[in-house]
């Protein structure tokens, strides 16, 4: 089973916003983990589940990911990873027409908005899903907190705190 270290865009009932932030602002990054310079893989886009879905995924991160093929991984500390996910989050600012966003670890289970309403209301109102984008519009529906604050013109987000732990096991 993979463990992927990703940003993953949720861009609703509209695909072909998802195809031109592939062909666009997504293809060829290459972001900053400490001293290193790190690639990510094309962007992976999904739309065959409930709404068009978008992964960016920084090459060699993560654990058994099958696009790594052989590569060895990166062995990054929490404040690099940290420094990765930023980047990740400054790819995503200059991206439009999505519902929902997250970086992490696997965190697409952030990027269902019915799901979360039903099953993540107190984290959703307490804010206590850090790093979770949002589309402004949908504050009242998903029952938003005060912790959630503007991201981009017209995205809000509870401000992204970093990692904790290295990448070293596995």
């Amino acid at each position: 089973m993979a463990v992927v270290f990703e940003l993953v865009v949720n861009f609703g009932s509209d695909p072909g916003a998802a195809r031109e932030a592939a062909r666009g602002p997504l293809t060829s990054t290459v972001l900053r983990a400490g001293a290193r310079h790190v690639a990510c893989h094309p962007p992976l886009l999904n739309t065959r589940g409930p709404y068009a879905e978008l992964s960016l995924i920084p090459v060699a991160v993560g654990y058994g990911v099958s696009l790594d093929r052989d590569l060895p991984r990166l062995r990054l500390s929490a404040a690099e990873l940290s420094e990765l996910g930023h980047g990740l989050y400054a790819v995503l600012r200059r991206l439009d027409g999505y519902v929902a966003a997250a970086v992490g670890w696997d965190p697409e289970w952030q990027l269902d908005t019915a799901g979360l309403a039903a099953e993540w209301s107190e984290e959703l109102a307490d804010g206590s899903l850090d790093g979770h984008v949002v589309r402004e519009s949908l504050r009242d529906e998903l029952g938003l907190g005060d912790s959630y604050v503007p991201f981009r013109p017209g995205y809000l987000w509870v401000p992204y705190r970093g990692e904790t732990r290295p990448n070293f096991g596995g």
